[in-house]
């Protein structure tokens, strides 16, 4: 049986043919042109893609050991559905998440023991004043807010972290170009070359943290990262007393497509930076493998802020290993327009100037 072979230009992705008058391959679309043995070693990068092989060892976590969890009781919210785990020192009775009565719901026990815990760095008091801080100086912040606003309640809640350990062997092939422009009396001609970059090597990846809960926003808990992870100990209850930890209910394996879409991002962005001397680098294929791939369980210290003002509920959070403060805030519109105006009279009245400089010259 015969086969079509056909050969897609490197540019735009058309079909290119053979040009008999240049003796070269032709895209009749971007009017690119290729010698054939150019053309035909891409083709054959082309035909070794192979596609990625991420698996991982998603045994984390631990079994509690006997009467480890004696005193740990476990609430539910009635509105959001939340979980929460706190030992007989702390009296739950509102939701870090909305605010919402939390009611028991009985003695903890089936979920995996974490293995790693970052304590506590930073209290409740420190806390109040990141806070207080936070919101000084923000000119655009309705006065109300400002000194009349009030903490509604704020906790201390571990949040439940997969982390991703694993050595990476990639191939990664880049689509690139450099752009030459030239002039000849009144026609322009621009030049681009496309070419074909391709890297290899391995990368190793420790700590790649996945929130392991669905309540908490993910860019609320990427706004305070990093988390010093150096800084973490093995697993003891005692760190869990007077605070609050989140039930994670998003497990390991659900977890494993956003650890590797950033481990894919990663190891693309790095091989990427070695890639120099051209107008436009773009990442066109990759084969990502990967070894050792291990996942472990940890819980990271997060202080929960909860405001209200004007029937609209704002919610920050504190790392509270390196007290990073984030949060986000109401905003004084006719304060807004007013820094708008004043700016556009300013850019207006500059503009004017350099007019009636250019027309003076």
């Amino acid at each position: 049986m015969s086969e079509l072979i056909q050969y897609k230009c490197p540019g735009c992705g058309g079909s290119v043919t053979f040009d008999s008058g240049l003796q070269k391959m032709k895209c009749p679309y971007c009017d690119a042109e290729f010698e054939i043995d150019s053309l035909r070693e891409y083709d054959e990068v082309l035909s070794q893609d192979s596609g990625d092989d991420m698996t991982w060892d998603t045994s984390a976590g631990g079994e509690w050991n006997d009467n480890e969890t004696e005193g740990m009781k476990v609430y539910v919210c009635s509105s959001c559905g939340g979980e929460i785990v706190c030992d007989d020192t702390v009296s739950a009775a509102v939701c870090p998440y909305c605010d919402s009565p939390v009611v028991m719901k009985g003695n903890f026990a089936g979920d995996l023991r974490p293995d790693l815990v970052i304590p506590f760095k930073y209290d409740k008091k420190a806390a109040i004043n990141a806070y207080e801080n936070h919101i000084r100086g923000k000119k655009l912040l309705p006065k109300q807010f400002r000194d009349k606003n009030h903490i509604d309640e704020i906790k201390g809640l571990y949040v439940p972290f997969w982390l991703f350990d694993a050595d990476v062997n990639a191939n990664v092939r880049y689509k690139a170009t450099t752009v030459r422009m030239w002039q000849d009396g009144s026609n322009q001609y621009t030049a681009t070359n496309c070419y074909s970059v391709i890297r290899g090597g391995t990368v190793s990846f420790a700590n790649v943290p996945v929130d392991g809960s669905s309540l908490m926003p993910d860019e609320l808990m990427q706004s305070i990262e990093p988390f010093d992870i150096s800084e973490a100990v093995d697993f003891n209850t005692a760190y869990l007393s007077g605070y609050l930890a989140d039930r994670y209910d998003v497990t390991a394996d659900d977890s494993v497509e956003i650890a590797n879409g950033r481990i894919k991002t990663s190891t693309e962005n790095s091989f990427m930076n070695t890639v120099s001397g051209y107008q436009t680098v773009i990442p066109e294929s990759s084969s990502i493998s990967l070894s050792n791939g291990k996942a472990r369980y940890a819980l990271y210290p997060v202080w929960i802020l909860n405001t209200t003002y004007e029937g609209n509920r704002y919610t920050f959070a504190m790392n509270g290993q390196t007290g990073r403060m984030v949060g986000d805030l109401p905003m004084d519109r006719k304060a807004y327009r007013r820094t708008f105006a004043t700016f556009f009279a300013i850019g207006t009245a500059v503009a004017f100037a350099a007019a009636t400089i250019l027309s003076i010259l």
